[in-house]
């Protein structure tokens, strides 16, 4: 794991550990990834209940709740896809927070409309989530890395967004 994962884990832990928050995740493509750069950080287990790997829409369903109609209409790649995996990792886990991660990491799969390397990437609360598309294709370990990174930076960013709305509501 870069340097940059390991200074963003820091980061996350020290804001669930202080809120006395959990988070877990919900994995497709990355595979457990997200997972293991949370608990690089020793003391992970105060705040991390667990992960699912959603590897086939069939656990997307029956695990996390996703809607069957959604993953036919829209297939598993698509933002409302990442959404429900979020709420519903937060459910099945019993977590505060969950991040989620769906897409095509290659080097096979893609197709004009949804090509390799396109990942969609969210992460929340069951009341609000945030996305983010990835849509660069660099080769499936590189995808995966940038996913992962992407994953938990964006998560951080949520922690703090939220800790600056609480301060505001409080003050």
């Amino acid at each position: 794991m870069d340097f940059e994962s390991k200074i963003i884990s820091r980061e996350i832990s020290q804001l669930l550990w202080e809120r006395e928050q959990t988070v877990g995740t919900a994995e497709s493509c990355t595979g457990g990834r997200i997972a293991e750069a949370i608990i690089s950080v020793p003391g992970a287990s105060k705040y991390f209940k667990g992960g699912i790997i959603s590897y086939v829409n069939e656990v997307k369903e029956n695990l996390l709740g996703v809607d069957h109609q959604t993953l036919e209409e829209q297939t598993a790649v698509c933002e409302d896809v990442a959404r429900q995996m979020v709420q519903g990792a937060c459910r099945t886990l019993n977590v505060d927070y969950a991040i989620a991660a769906t897409g095509i990491a290659g080097p096979t799969g893609g197709t004009k409309d949804i090509p390799v390397g396109t990942i969609w990437l969210a992460c929340g609360s069951i009341e609000r989530q945030v996305t983010l598309k990835v849509e660069e294709d660099h080769g499936r370990d590189i995808n995966l890395a940038i996913a992962t990174n992407r994953a938990m930076q964006m998560f951080l960013d949520f922690l703090k967004a939220e800790n600056v709305e609480e301060a505001q509501v409080e003050g």
